[in-house]
Protein backbone atom coordinates (compact mmCIF):
# COMPACT_ATOMS: atom_id res chain seq x y z
CA UNK A 1 0.00 0.00 0.00
CA UNK A 2 2.95 2.10 0.84
CA UNK A 3 4.29 2.02 -2.41
CA UNK A 4 0.43 2.89 -4.15
CA UNK A 5 0.85 6.07 -1.98
CA UNK A 6 3.99 7.15 -3.45
CA UNK A 7 3.14 6.38 -7.43
CA UNK A 8 2.30 9.42 -9.27
CA UNK A 9 -0.83 10.97 -9.82
CA UNK A 10 -1.84 10.44 -13.48
CA UNK A 11 -4.84 12.83 -13.84
CA UNK A 12 -5.65 16.20 -12.82
CA UNK A 13 -8.94 18.28 -13.82
CA UNK A 14 -9.65 21.81 -13.92
CA UNK A 15 -13.48 23.45 -13.45
CA UNK A 16 -14.94 21.28 -15.89
CA UNK A 17 -17.25 18.38 -14.38
CA UNK A 18 -15.73 15.88 -16.44
CA UNK A 19 -11.62 14.52 -15.50
CA UNK A 20 -9.75 14.17 -18.55
CA UNK A 21 -6.62 11.93 -18.42
CA UNK A 22 -2.99 13.44 -18.42
CA UNK A 23 0.39 12.07 -18.63
CA UNK A 24 2.03 10.67 -15.58
CA UNK A 25 5.62 11.70 -14.89
CA UNK A 26 7.17 15.21 -13.82
CA UNK A 27 5.02 16.92 -16.61
CA UNK A 28 1.60 16.40 -15.03
CA UNK A 29 2.72 18.25 -11.66
CA UNK A 30 2.31 22.13 -11.22
CA UNK A 31 4.30 24.28 -8.25
CA UNK A 32 2.14 25.65 -6.15
CA UNK A 33 3.32 29.48 -6.02
CA UNK A 34 5.22 30.53 -3.08
CA UNK A 35 2.96 33.24 -1.65
CA UNK A 36 0.26 30.86 -1.47
CA UNK A 37 2.12 28.44 0.42
CA UNK A 38 2.89 31.48 2.80
CA UNK A 39 -0.71 32.23 3.60
CA UNK A 40 -1.79 31.00 7.14
CA UNK A 41 -4.78 29.09 7.85
CA UNK A 42 -6.19 29.31 11.74
CA UNK A 43 -7.09 26.00 13.22
CA UNK A 44 -9.71 25.14 16.27
CA UNK A 45 -7.73 27.62 18.48
CA UNK A 46 -6.92 30.46 16.74
CA UNK A 47 -3.38 29.53 15.54
CA UNK A 48 -2.28 30.58 12.47
CA UNK A 49 -0.21 27.97 10.05
CA UNK A 50 1.43 28.54 6.59
CA UNK A 51 -0.58 26.55 4.29
CA UNK A 52 2.32 25.16 2.54
CA UNK A 53 3.44 23.39 5.86
CA UNK A 54 0.12 21.36 6.09
CA UNK A 55 1.65 19.02 3.29
CA UNK A 56 5.72 20.30 3.27
CA UNK A 57 6.09 16.71 4.27
CA UNK A 58 3.42 14.20 3.21
CA UNK A 59 0.88 13.88 0.54
CA UNK A 60 -2.16 15.68 1.22
CA UNK A 61 -6.06 15.60 -0.57
CA UNK A 62 -7.21 18.69 0.63
CA UNK A 63 -10.79 19.69 0.29
CA UNK A 64 -12.09 23.15 0.30
CA UNK A 65 -15.75 23.51 1.32
CA UNK A 66 -18.26 26.26 0.73
CA UNK A 67 -19.04 27.33 4.30
CA UNK A 68 -19.94 25.71 7.29
CA UNK A 69 -24.36 26.19 7.38
CA UNK A 70 -24.21 24.83 3.38
CA UNK A 71 -25.77 21.33 4.02
CA UNK A 72 -24.38 20.02 1.15
CA UNK A 73 -20.77 20.77 3.03
CA UNK A 74 -22.03 19.30 6.30
CA UNK A 75 -23.44 15.92 3.76
CA UNK A 76 -19.98 16.03 2.18
CA UNK A 77 -18.21 15.84 5.54
CA UNK A 78 -19.86 13.56 7.52
CA UNK A 79 -18.74 11.45 4.57
CA UNK A 80 -15.29 12.22 4.98
CA UNK A 81 -15.53 11.51 8.57
CA UNK A 82 -16.33 7.88 7.78
CA UNK A 83 -12.77 7.26 6.30
CA UNK A 84 -10.73 5.13 8.68
CA UNK A 85 -7.44 7.14 10.03
CA UNK A 86 -5.83 3.54 9.32
CA UNK A 87 -6.54 3.81 5.57
CA UNK A 88 -5.15 7.19 5.03
CA UNK A 89 -2.16 5.81 7.59
CA UNK A 90 -1.36 3.28 5.30
CA UNK A 91 -1.21 5.02 2.31
CA UNK A 92 0.80 7.64 3.99
CA UNK A 93 -2.14 10.58 2.81
CA UNK A 94 -3.55 12.51 5.51
CA UNK A 95 -7.27 14.43 4.98
CA UNK A 96 -7.42 18.30 5.26
CA UNK A 97 -10.95 20.42 5.25
CA UNK A 98 -10.71 24.01 5.05
CA UNK A 99 -13.42 26.53 5.39
CA UNK A 100 -13.97 30.14 4.97
CA UNK A 101 -15.62 31.25 8.52
CA UNK A 102 -13.89 31.81 11.79
CA UNK A 103 -12.30 29.30 13.37
CA UNK A 104 -14.91 29.42 16.28
CA UNK A 105 -16.73 27.58 13.82
CA UNK A 106 -14.75 24.72 13.58
CA UNK A 107 -14.94 22.86 16.69
CA UNK A 108 -19.31 22.77 16.25
CA UNK A 109 -19.21 21.76 13.00
CA UNK A 110 -16.61 18.95 13.93
CA UNK A 111 -19.11 17.81 16.73
CA UNK A 112 -22.14 18.52 14.03
CA UNK A 113 -20.65 16.55 11.40
CA UNK A 114 -18.70 13.88 13.90
CA UNK A 115 -15.13 15.11 11.47
CA UNK A 116 -12.03 14.13 13.44
CA UNK A 117 -9.45 14.38 10.72
CA UNK A 118 -7.54 17.71 10.16
CA UNK A 119 -9.76 20.59 9.66
CA UNK A 120 -8.52 24.58 9.45
CA UNK A 121 -10.50 27.78 7.89
CA UNK A 122 -9.45 30.49 5.71
CA UNK A 123 -11.79 33.85 6.85
CA UNK A 124 -10.29 36.42 4.33
CA UNK A 125 -10.99 33.50 1.26
CA UNK A 126 -7.50 34.54 0.44
CA UNK A 127 -6.12 30.76 -0.70
CA UNK A 128 -9.61 30.38 -2.40
CA UNK A 129 -8.89 33.54 -4.61
CA UNK A 130 -5.41 32.53 -5.19
CA UNK A 131 -6.26 29.01 -6.34
CA UNK A 132 -8.77 30.30 -8.66
CA UNK A 133 -12.50 29.35 -6.59
CA UNK A 134 -15.08 30.18 -8.17
CA UNK A 135 -17.60 32.23 -6.53
CA UNK A 136 -21.63 32.25 -7.36
CA UNK A 137 -23.40 29.03 -8.86
CA UNK A 138 -21.86 28.50 -13.00
CA UNK A 139 -24.94 26.11 -13.70
CA UNK A 140 -28.30 27.71 -11.96
CA UNK A 141 -30.41 24.28 -12.78
CA UNK A 142 -28.49 21.94 -10.61
CA UNK A 143 -29.61 23.18 -7.73
CA UNK A 144 -33.46 22.38 -8.68
CA UNK A 145 -33.46 19.36 -7.54
CA UNK A 146 -30.60 17.56 -5.56
CA UNK A 147 -32.20 14.05 -5.34
CA UNK A 148 -29.86 11.78 -6.95
CA UNK A 149 -27.20 14.27 -7.96
CA UNK A 150 -24.14 13.00 -5.91
CA UNK A 151 -23.53 10.04 -3.76
CA UNK A 152 -22.74 12.07 -0.06
CA UNK A 153 -26.22 14.49 -0.29
CA UNK A 154 -28.77 13.21 1.72
CA UNK A 155 -31.63 15.57 1.78
CA UNK A 156 -33.39 17.78 -0.63
CA UNK A 157 -32.60 21.28 -1.35
CA UNK A 158 -36.16 22.48 0.97
CA UNK A 159 -35.18 20.68 3.66
CA UNK A 160 -31.60 21.05 3.68
CA UNK A 161 -32.04 24.79 3.03
CA UNK A 162 -34.57 24.84 5.99
CA UNK A 163 -32.03 22.93 8.58
CA UNK A 164 -28.88 25.40 7.16
CA UNK A 165 -31.34 28.26 8.04
CA UNK A 166 -32.34 26.41 11.55
CA UNK A 167 -28.48 26.05 12.22
CA UNK A 168 -27.67 29.90 11.50
CA UNK A 169 -30.74 31.14 13.28
CA UNK A 170 -29.82 29.01 16.57
CA UNK A 171 -26.43 29.42 16.50
CA UNK A 172 -24.41 31.84 19.52
CA UNK A 173 -24.21 34.43 16.59
CA UNK A 174 -26.64 34.72 13.50
CA UNK A 175 -24.03 34.44 10.57
CA UNK A 176 -23.31 32.03 7.53
CA UNK A 177 -20.13 31.51 8.24
CA UNK A 178 -18.64 32.04 4.99
CA UNK A 179 -19.45 33.63 2.05
CA UNK A 180 -22.52 31.67 1.05
CA UNK A 181 -21.62 32.19 -2.90
CA UNK A 182 -18.07 30.71 -2.38
CA UNK A 183 -17.35 27.43 -4.15
CA UNK A 184 -15.03 24.71 -2.86
CA UNK A 185 -13.02 22.82 -4.62
CA UNK A 186 -10.34 19.58 -3.97
CA UNK A 187 -6.73 19.06 -4.39
CA UNK A 188 -3.88 16.66 -4.04
CA UNK A 189 -0.79 18.43 -2.49
CA UNK A 190 2.80 17.82 -1.58
CA UNK A 191 4.88 16.88 -0.44
CA UNK A 192 6.37 19.67 -0.83
CA UNK A 193 4.94 22.58 -2.54
CA UNK A 194 3.28 20.63 -5.53
CA UNK A 195 0.07 20.13 -7.04
CA UNK A 196 -0.73 16.98 -8.50
CA UNK A 197 -4.80 17.53 -8.97
CA UNK A 198 -6.69 20.12 -8.62
CA UNK A 199 -10.54 20.80 -9.51
CA UNK A 200 -12.55 23.57 -8.76
CA UNK A 201 -16.28 23.05 -8.03
CA UNK A 202 -18.78 24.76 -10.34
CA UNK A 203 -21.61 24.94 -7.97
CA UNK A 204 -22.47 23.44 -4.85
CA UNK A 205 -23.11 20.45 -6.12
CA UNK A 206 -19.91 19.69 -8.27
CA UNK A 207 -17.61 18.73 -5.63
CA UNK A 208 -15.74 14.90 -6.18
CA UNK A 209 -16.94 11.99 -5.35
CA UNK A 210 -15.18 10.92 -2.62
CA UNK A 211 -13.70 7.44 -3.63
CA UNK A 212 -12.78 8.18 -6.62
CA UNK A 213 -10.18 11.16 -4.94
CA UNK A 214 -9.17 8.57 -2.54
CA UNK A 215 -8.25 6.17 -5.45
CA UNK A 216 -5.76 8.90 -7.08
CA UNK A 217 -3.92 8.43 -3.65
CA UNK A 218 -3.90 4.69 -3.15
CA UNK A 219 -6.43 5.03 -0.22
CA UNK A 220 -8.87 2.15 -0.07
CA UNK A 221 -12.23 2.49 -1.31
CA UNK A 222 -14.60 3.35 1.47
CA UNK A 223 -18.79 2.29 1.64
CA UNK A 224 -20.76 5.11 1.91
CA UNK A 225 -23.63 3.31 1.66
CA UNK A 226 -25.07 2.91 5.10
CA UNK A 227 -27.01 6.02 5.88
CA UNK A 228 -30.52 7.14 5.55
CA UNK A 229 -32.37 7.35 2.57
CA UNK A 230 -33.18 11.11 1.17
CA UNK A 231 -36.54 12.61 2.81
CA UNK A 232 -38.50 14.80 0.79
CA UNK A 233 -40.89 17.46 2.92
Amino acid sequence: MAAAALAPVTRQVSGRATPSPAPSGPENVQPLVAAVAELPVLDASGRRVPFGALFRERRAVVIFVRHFLCYICKEYVEDLAKIPKSFLQEANVTLIVIGQSSYHHIEPFCKLTGYSHEIYVDPEREIYKKLGMKRGEEIASSVSDISGESPHIKSNILSGSIWSLWRAVTGPLFDFQGDPVQQGGTLILGPGDNIHYIHRDRNRLDHKPINSVLQLVGVQHVDFTSRPSVIHV
